[in-house]
């Protein structure tokens, strides 16, 4: 049995990044929370001023001989808008800024590749922006954040859609 991975990507507001990532099988799960910052167990009030460094984003514990990290790739760049630094869709700021955060040499490579290949591949308009960092300590949101799209699916849909996200998305899918 292999021993399970670590994926952590930032995406704008995490809420809409735990349902593309949740339904696949081989991730065992998909945790809501903070990193990149200076500040020891952030609070969302604290990481939502921009003075704590931290971006939200998504933990993803997984499988990887049912589930690759190039695939897990792939769903996050169809799941956000990687020409955009400043934020995400409704979301500004640098507590929405899209990152990928490596956990081995491995995976800062894969990205890297997989970041040049999104590029040439002229699916978006812009350059492709999205940094590709090492990892650091990943702080757990607050419980009322996580799954949020199971706990509140009619305010996840309305937010979803409102922000412009879902129909980014399904312009840009990958064919």
């Amino acid at each position: 049995m292999a021993e399970k991975e670590r994926a952590i990507f930032a995406g704008g507001c995490f809420w809409c990044m735990v349902h593309p990532f949740d339904q696949w099988p081989g991730v065992e799960q998909v945790r809501s929370g903070y990193t990149g910052g200076h500040v020891e167990n952030p609070t969302y009030q604290q990481v939502t001023t921009g003075q704590t460094g931290h971006t939200e984003a998504v933990e993803i514990i997984y499988d990887p001989e049912l589930l690759s990290y190039d695939t897990l790739l792939d769903i996050y760049w169809s799941s956000m808008d990687p020409t955009d630094a400043d934020g995400q869709f409704f979301d500004r700021g640098s507590s929405y800024r899209p990152v990928i955060y490596y956990t081995s040499s491995d995976q800062k490579a894969k990205a890297e590749a997989s970041k040049q290949a999104l590029q040439a591949s002229g699916r978006y308009a812009g350059d492709i922006v999205v940094p590709i960092e090492a990892a650091e300590p990943f702080y757990v949101a607050e419980d009322y954040h996580q799954d949020y799209y199971q706990k509140n699916p009619v305010h996840y849909e309305q937010y979803y859609r409102g922000s412009g996200r879902k129909a980014f998305v399904e312009k840009h899918r990958s064919r």
